[in-house]
């Protein structure tokens, strides 16, 4: 009798130990997993950035596969360049089947000083049916001040061609866009002095306040000091005095490489133009009911001919349109979630009625509407 009783005192501990809220919620409540990743992973420093380069030029050397006649601005660049070598021809006898005038564009990285190569990007402007085996001339880049920061010159090098002729042809890949490897030379000094600043500052990829905090406390303890500071919710202030014995670049190198944890964002990011969701894993949604049914028309029109009776004096054929309307309504179906549903959830309830990636992106919009939809609804 005595180990009868104890059984069920032990069993009746483990029920409660068991069933203790508590423990289940808990259990219920998971809590959300925090990523480690490096600040230069999620971070820039504040004037350290690339600047877009674009210019204007011709490509030379075709195999009658440039501008045709009717592009004129082609014709007077090329009679404008040679013109500035000392030959004067008239415009309207250039014949320009070798030649196509193209756009030139390169990305000057930071910290570029003059004589560093940099790859271009040729694009042509006219109706040239390939660059392939051209030559660039010499073209100067521009920034948006209109000050000349590179020459590009050089072979294209090309990832397709066209093939055949006579409406017979054969297209692989993009023929009137190439690139030139090391094809610029940059001209003019673009390099931030950051060896002397008073202050350093690094801005956040993703504003957010949870974010900024977790970087400041990170960056103050790898320093042993309070040498950082949150400013907003995108930037980072570090004062380097004292705590940059070897330089400011030997302090960021050792600043870029801490772990810093990124708290979970619950988003939801949506294209309606391919109806693509994407959808994260810490989205929670509240207890609602949704209900997706469809209700389609279709209108035919048959044309049918009316002869006349046989030996009618007066009779005429004639097309009579018979127009056919159908309507066809589907019962609505009903998916039901609890609070604290996770994505899983809610995509394997859509998944059993059947509902469309398009279907998805209305029903996202209507659950983010009613309040249920604990996440940022993005649409792309």
């Amino acid at each position: 009798m005595a180990k009868t009783a104890r059984r069920k005192l032990i069993l009746v501990v483990m029920a409660a130990m068991f069933f203790w809220p508590g423990n289940s919620s808990r259990a219920d409540q998971p809590k959300p997993e925090v990523r480690q990743v490096r600040l230069r992973d999620i971070s820039t420093v504040e004037g350290v950035r690339d600047n877009p380069l674009i210019g204007y030029g011709l490509v030379v050397g075709l195999k009658r596969t440039g501008d045709s006649q009717q592009t004129q601005f082609s014709t007077q660049t090329l009679a404008n360049i040679l013109q500035r070598m000392g030959l004067q021809i008239p415009v309207a006898s250039v014949q320009i089947r070798n030649v196509a005038a193209v756009f030139v564009t390169a990305t000057l990285p930071p910290f570029a000083r003059p004589g560093t190569r940099i790859d271009v990007t040729v694009s042509s402007v006219g109706d040239a049916k390939s660059i392939e085996g051209g030559l660039l001339l010499m073209t100067p880049l521009h920034s948006s001040d209109g000050q000349v920061y590179a020459e590009a010159q050089g072979p294209l090098t090309i990832a397709g061609y066209t093939a055949g002729g006579r409406g017979n042809t054969s297209t692989v890949n993009h023929p009137t866009v190439a690139r030139i490897p090391n094809g610029g030379i940059v001209e003019r000094d673009v390099s931030v002095d950051i060896a002397h600043a008073p202050r350093i500052s690094l801005l956040l990829r993703e504003p957010d306040f949870r974010m900024a905090h977790e970087t400041e406390q990170a960056i103050n303890k790898a320093l042993g000091s309070s040498a950082a500071r949150a400013i907003d919710a995108s930037r980072v202030e570090i004062n380097p005095t004292d705590n940059a014995p070897d330089g400011i670049p030997a302090l960021l190198a050792q600043i870029q490489d801490i772990l810093v944890r990124v708290p979970p964002v619950a988003r939801v990011v949506v294209n309606e133009r391919t109806g693509t969701v994407v959808l994260g894993r810490d989205v929670s949604l509240g207890a609602c009911s949704i209900l997706q049914g469809s209700l389609s028309v279709d209108i035919t029109t048959r044309y049918q001919v009316s002869q006349p009776a046989p030996l009618s004096p007066k009779g005429e054929t004639a097309v009579v349109p018979q127009t056919n309307v159908q309507a066809v309504e589907t019962p609505a179906q009903s998916v039901r979630l609890q609070e604290g549903a996770t994505v899983e959830d809610l995509v394997r309830g859509l998944q059993t009625i059947g509902a469309t990636a398009r279907d998805i992106v209305a029903i996202l919009q209507a659950v983010k509407a009613a309040g249920a939809l604990q996440a940022e609804l993005e649409v792309i």
